[in-house]
């Protein structure tokens, strides 16, 4: 059994339909082939938030669009951070080997790396 959608407008005209004309949640309910609870839910997120009641499909509420913008932000600040710790570990993994500076320009562990300077 495929699950039923309802737009915004379905919504809101079912929680009307109850709150301002007065009709019970039952007789609603079989006016609109809809379950009695799931009109309670429609009611309860209504009198909750109105402005911001059924968002709708693929649309959020203020809070949860503030909510995935900081999960990005904290995730490029993860990325810069572990950048600059392997940067630093690169550094630190500086020596000279024969009479040469060598530093890894890979994170540590790899076997790449260039000559920087050379001592006579």
């Amino acid at each position: 059994m495929e699950r039923r959608k309802f737009t915004r407008e379905f919504k809101l005209e079912a929680v009307r339909l109850i709150k301002d004309r007065g009709v019970s949640y039952v007789q609603a309910s079989q006016d609109l082939n809809v379950h009695p609870s799931q009109l309670r839910d429609w009611v309860k997120k209504f009198s909750d938030d109105p402005q911001h009641a059924f968002p709708g499909h693929g649309q959020m509420k203020p809070e949860q669009l503030e909510i995935v913008r900081l999960k990005r932000e904290v995730a490029k600040l993860k990325a810069e951070r572990d950048i600059l710790k392997n940067a630093r570990r690169s550094l630190s993994s500086c020596g000279h080997r024969n009479g040469l500076r060598y530093v890894l320009s890979a994170p540590r562990g790899a076997a790449v790396g260039f000559l920087v300077a050379s001592t006579p």
